[in-house]
């Protein structure tokens, strides 16, 4: 089901964007352009990137590799007067000091974002603020936000939307994968808020919608939902304790969950220190595989009951695998893993960290790390690839080092992965700063990562 969330003039709207752009085809392999030939690239194709420390998205052209847009999830500057400045009297705040300013009413701690299953709205979470907020994804704007009427030329056009309040320490949202509902997994309060997708639009344009339609009680901590290829099983994952949730989502005719909870798994002997931030299932829907952070692991289950264990893999002595991406083409089948840990002999001498690749292709229970590859950044956190499997992006967490190209920017990287088991670097990718009309906020410590390209089924349709 795709998700129409405002009226059929904007949809027409969308649709003629797309036409006008499928004119303007990517580069082709023999022309003369400083833009390195990418291939599979879609002109509505962009990538989103959270950061936590800065509380903004930046959103990354994939055609040319830079941020075209940084979406804003701070209030500063809405008001002239200095309470509600980003910077005054020339001083730039520390994040600490800079989400505790008087009356700040935007987002704190920017973290998981998510595409909905047609890839037109985003769902991000501000774990600090307790709350998500939806981004059109086809507008790069986020939903709800209103006219200032402080408006001037030392403010924001805009006044942020409060968002839409869900509980203590949200972690990571999920789209059903019919698109009607979002599963979140409130961290803090060991339950899962499930919202109504169309009223969590009205709720976030100041209607008087409940968006939240009910609350399911879960494990300790829980970390984040996935649902299976069918959408009839979610699986949940926590930060505290070494189990696994498994409800039946149980739709009823009109898509709406009324879930069920079918069995918790103990998995200790995989993640004995109960540090499980991450979980996705398979592209073909038979696994779903865990990261388990603190216990330097991946593992791999089978998504049908009794849900058994299918591999436990290492990437390495102090690894930290944060995200898992699935990539598979006609080259080869692949679990990339990216990895906290940061090395110092990257390339150019540079400090880095790794990506592990797991070969899936393997006979299951035997699969391993085949090799990694550097990913031009420091602290890997978010990956994901584009649509046809041959592109991936990866986000990172702390900022390049003195004397390096990028020095003190966070950094995003590109990699054509059209074989997968030999990525090849394309672009570090400087994420700049959010200009207010007080001073520049840095872009920093990007957390969750997306390709998108709205109006196509995705990872999560």
């Amino acid at each position: 089901m795709e998700i129409f969330y405002k009226s059929r003039r904007d949809f027409l709207k969308l649709l003629g964007a797309a036409a006008v752009a499928s004119q303007f085809p990517a580069i082709s392999a023999g022309a003369k352009s400083d833009i390195p030939y990418i291939p599979d690239i879609d002109p509505m194709d962009r990538v989103f990137i959270a950061n936590e420390d800065s509380n903004t998205i930046s959103v990354i052209d994939p055609k040319a590799n830079t941020v075209g847009t940084t979406i804003n999830l701070t209030s500063f500057d809405e008001d002239p007067r200095p309470p509600f400045r980003f910077v005054t009297a020339g001083a730039v705040p520390t994040h600490a000091a800079m989400i505790h300013k008087p009356l700040y009413h935007g987002c704190i701690d920017a973290h998981g974002v998510v595409p909905s299953p047609d890839g037109k709205i985003l769902a991000t979470i501000g774990r600090g603020s307790s709350n998500v907020y939806l981004i059109d994804a086809v507008n790069k704007k986020v939903i709800g936000n209103t006219p200032n009427p402080s408006a001037s030329q030392t403010t924001n056009p805009e006044r942020l939307t409060s968002g839409i309040l869900v509980g203590r320490e949200p972690h990571e949202p999920t789209f059903t994968r019919n698109g009607r509902e979002l599963w979140i997994a409130v961290r803090g309060e060991d339950r899962l808020a499930i919202l109504d997708v169309e009223r969590s639009i009205k709720q976030s344009e100041g209607t008087d919608a409940k968006a939240v339609i009910q609350f399911v009680n879960t494990v300790n901590g829980p970390s984040q939902v996935w649902f299976n290829a069918d959408g009839a099983l979610a699986f949940v994952a926590s930060q505290k304790v070494s189990k696994v949730d498994i409800f039946r989502v149980n739709p009823d005719m009109s898509g709406y969950s009324h879930p069920k909870h079918l069995t918790t798994i103990d998995i200790g002997e995989q993640d004995k220190p109960g540090f499980t931030p991450f979980l996705k299932t398979s592209p073909e829907g038979k696994e779903v595989w865990f990261s388990h952070k603190l216990a330097d692991a991946v593992s791999a289950r089978s998504t049908k009951e009794p849900f058994n264990m299918v591999d436990i893999v290492s990437p390495g002595k102090m690894a930290r695998p944060n995200h898992l991406e699935f990539v598979e083409n006609s080259n080869g089948r692949v679990v990339y893993v990216s990895l906290a840990r940061v090395d110092d002999n990257g390339p150019g001498g540079t400090a880095s960290s790794q990506i592990a690749i797991i070969d899936r292709s393997a006979t299951a229970g035997q699969r391993k790390v085949v090799g990694t590859f550097f990913s031009h950044g420091r602290e890997a956190h978010g990956i994901w690839t584009n649509p046809t499997n041959k592109l991936l992006y990866i986000a990172h967490e702390q900022d390049e080092l003195p004397g390096t190209p990028n020095a003190g920017q966070t950094v995003a990287s590109a990699f054509d992965v059209s074989d997968p088991f030999k990525p090849k670097f394309i672009a570090q990718i400087p994420l700049g700063s959010l200009k207010l009309p007080s001073g520049e906020l840095r872009n920093k410590k990007s957390i969750n990562l997306v390709y998108v390209r709205p109006g196509y089924r995705g990872q999560t349709g």
